[in-house]
């Protein structure tokens, strides 16, 4: 969090990483918090329940994101937030998260599961990073760890549960991702558009998986260094500042 004059109200990132669902990179997700905060956004990294905490794990990491939402929203005030501009991002798995958010923060059985108020958690939009969508198109590739998060039926294939109440949506992915194939990215964003969602989608020509910021500070082969995809974050602020 980055607390600016007193009287200034800001925008609220709340970042979902990625991790495979089984860990959080702590040093990644500092790097992406503090490029946001340098664009004038608080920005606050969730800390969601893993495959060890849960099993079946899916919807634990969903609820965990509703209540920070709420969390956020209470204390807004206090820490300079605009209450109309919090948006939730997601890389990775953390994608899953924040898009089966988008899906499902109005209805009663996740607000009550969540034990949290759907005035209080309303996305004003919503960002995605190579975003897993869903759990049988690549990601994960056994059927042991795709049991782990969801059990015996997968009912968590965010592009099943779009809606008229989804928030608008940046969605960006390289087109060449060996682990989350971009058909995640593309079935998300067409049950968007097939329901007039407001969105942006950005398909890069290359890149491997993780990328975040895309540049050096990120990278961790030497292939995840994009300067071309690291445009990115000049892309989504641009899109906020006309979204929000």
């Amino acid at each position: 969090m980055d607390p600016r004059h007193d009287d200034q109200q800001m925008p609220a990132i709340i970042f979902v990483p990625g991790g495979s669902f089984t860990h959080i990179q702590p040093q990644q997700a500092e790097n992406v918090a503090l490029a946001f905060s340098a664009m004038h956004y608080q920005c606050f990294v969730l800390n969601y329940s893993l495959e060890s905490d849960h099993e079946p794990l899916l919807p634990f990491p969903v609820l965990d994101l509703a209540r920070a939402i709420q969390l956020v929203r209470y204390h807004a005030e206090e820490w300079h937030i605009d209450v109309d501009k919090i948006v939730p991002m997601g890389f990775s798995v953390g994608g899953q998260v924040v898009a089966l958010f988008n899906d499902f923060w109005h209805d009663q059985w996740f607000t009550t599961q969540a034990g949290v108020s759907s005035l209080k958690i309303q996305p004003n939009a919503i960002i995605l990073g190579y975003p897993v969508i869903d759990l049988e198109m690549g990601f994960p590739d056994d059927e042991d760890k795709l049991r782990r998060l969801v059990g015996t039926k997968n009912d968590f294939a965010a592009q099943k549960h779009v809606n008229k109440f989804n928030a608008p949506t940046f969605t960006w992915v390289t087109s060449d991702d060996p682990m989350v194939p971009v058909a995640n990215s593309l079935s998300y964003c067409t049950a968007l558009a097939q329901l007039n969602i407001k969105q942006e989608l950005h398909i890069f020509r290359h890149g491997p998986h993780g990328m975040a910021l895309a540049t050096n500070e990120t990278a961790w082969k030497p292939d995840a260094d994009q300067p071309h995809v690291a445009h990115w974050t000049t892309l989504v602020n641009e899109w906020l500042t006309e979204t929000l």
